[in-house]
């Protein structure tokens, strides 16, 4: 998924903030389910994040369009781990591992396995 760097996402000095190269990782998420006509919750249930490891590389800045990518990393019965890293051209800027919870009515369920496709194919 491609995203553009707007003037809202930065700092004084024209380079991203940090915290919005999460907010990108999850718009590229709810991409997979937005680009098949899917929404990222329904009555089946929907994906908390459990947990995540973030490393930041390099910098992005005004005006850049970035590449956000995830890749099924591991898949389990109520919970995924996804790689997603956002990069400028071929040059990564962040990476990050997530794991993703699946509930319904706040507990853990059986994750469909056609959600499993989306990430696979993501």
């Amino acid at each position: 998924m491609k995203i553009r760097v707007y003037y809202e996402d930065t700092d004084a000095a024209g380079i991203v903030y940090y915290a919005n190269y999460l907010k990108y990782c999850e718009r590229a998420r709810s991409e997979l389910f937005f680009s098949r006509g899917l929404l990222p919750q329904s009555s089946e249930g929907y994906f908390v994040v459990k947990h995540l490891e973030a490393d930041y590389k390099g910098s992005a800045k005004l005006g850049d369009l970035l590449e956000v990518k995830s890749r099924l990393v591991e898949k389990r019965a109520v919970s995924v781990v996804l790689e997603q890293t956002v990069a400028l051209d071929s040059t990564m800027l962040f990476q990050m591992n997530i794991k993703l919870a699946y509930l319904h009515n706040g507990r853990p369920v059986r994750i469909p396995l056609e959600i499993y496709s989306l990430f696979q194919d993501g």
